[in-house]
């Protein structure tokens, strides 16, 4: 099996190679070749996602991504900044299903900002639809307005639009992914407002037809945002689009006492995916040895579990990872007093001896 090892920027390379220890330290034979992405890319090679990456990303059975983003980028045109290869990574290779799970880990129910009783026990999956929307919707720009009440003046503009397939492929995995766990799926939306979550919401409701079993229901996006700070543990399965997902999978992160502890998987119809921390590449702490792993490590087990068929190998990750927490071993995003304070490559020593 062959996996892409694309690190980035900030704190990418660090999380990465840790993961890397990680899977080099299980009883299997992967060949595992790294290349720029990002900032990276863009400085070796001219282009945030240099030809060679993108080759590469599409031999390999599975990628393993760190983070990009870095300020030095930020004067950079729209299509050169760092955060256009993960964009170009998802639309080339087809992941649509993003799949975000928040866990709080029983030994990090006081890292949480929220009271003990709202999130002990917490365990929900975000899927979130990938490569629609407005992120990718056709036309956007900046113009001179042509008409309304502004005529005359510059304007920006995007647009929000999805096809009926791109709804019903990521519905199926949603109701998929539901059926595997408590069979309740929330659909978030804006049907109350937006046409295209009109759309959405008809056909998520046509696919359910083929879930019997599932319990659906619907929530307009502000008031998901609302519930899970107020009831989380009321969510099993979320399926949204790319937007509202964005913003409500990290609020979901945090619920969890740290965006630092969850992984994230992008599937396309064959589960072969990319596979990164939720975080970002937070450049303000790059090298320092701070950051926190186990998102990474997480991925790599989340990688295992779906486009490696190692399901044995990804619960041994998983329960090191375990092992780990209930020593008491903890990075700073995640530290509390009386409880052991590590690098980022100490956390990695950690995981490692657990296994």
């Amino acid at each position: 099996m062959k996996i892409a090892i694309l690190p980035g920027d900030g704190i990418g390379p660090e999380i990465v190679g840790q993961a890397v220890r990680v899977l080099k330290a299980l009883d299997e034979t992967f060949e595992m070749e790294s290349a720029d992405v990002g900032g990276a890319g863009y400085a070796a090679h001219g282009h945030p996602l240099p030809e060679a990456t993108l080759k590469l990303a599409k031999e390999a059975d599975a990628i393993l991504f760190g983070a990009v983003g870095d300020f030095q980028y930020d004067n950079l045109e729209r299509h050169l900044r760092p955060e256009q290869a993960i964009l170009g990574l998802r639309s080339n290779l087809g992941l649509f299903a993003n799949l975000r799970p928040a866990i709080l880990y029983p030994q990090l129910a006081g890292a949480s900002t929220l009271k003990f009783d709202i999130v002990s026990g917490l365990n929900l999956m975000i899927v979130r639809e990938l490569t629609g929307d407005i992120y990718f919707g056709q036309p956007r720009g900046i113009r001179t307005a042509p008409d309304g009440a502004f005529k005359g003046e510059r304007e920006g503009f995007d647009t929000m639009r999805y096809a009926e397939t791109e709804v019903r492929r990521i519905a199926h995995v949603a109701f998929q992914t539901a059926m595997k766990r408590e069979k309740c799926l929330t659909s978030v939306d804006k049907a109350n407002v937006l046409e295209t979550s009109q759309f959405w919401r008809e056909i998520v409701i046509d696919v359910h037809k083929e879930y019997p079993e599932v319990s659906l229901d619907h929530m307009y996006v502000d008031n998901a945002a609302m519930q899970l700070v107020r009831a989380p543990k009321k969510f099993d399965v979320v399926v949204t689009g790319n937007m509202f997902g964005d913003i409500l999978s990290d609020a979901a992160a945090m619920l969890t006492g740290s965006i630092g502890m969850l992984p994230s998987a992008s599937l396309d119809a064959n589960n072969k995916g990319l596979y990164e921390p939720s975080h970002g590449s937070a450049p303000d702490i790059a090298g320092k040895g701070i950051a926190n792993p186990l998102a990474t490590i997480l991925s790599a087990a989340m990688m295992l579990r779906y486009s490696l068929n190692r399901a044995e190998q990804a619960a041994r990750v998983e329960a090191a990872v375990q092992s780990v927490l209930e020593q008491g071993i903890r990075t700073a995003d995640i530290h509390e007093p009386g409880l052991k304070l590590v690098s980022t490559s100490e956390m990695g020593d950690a995981v490692v001896a657990a296994l």
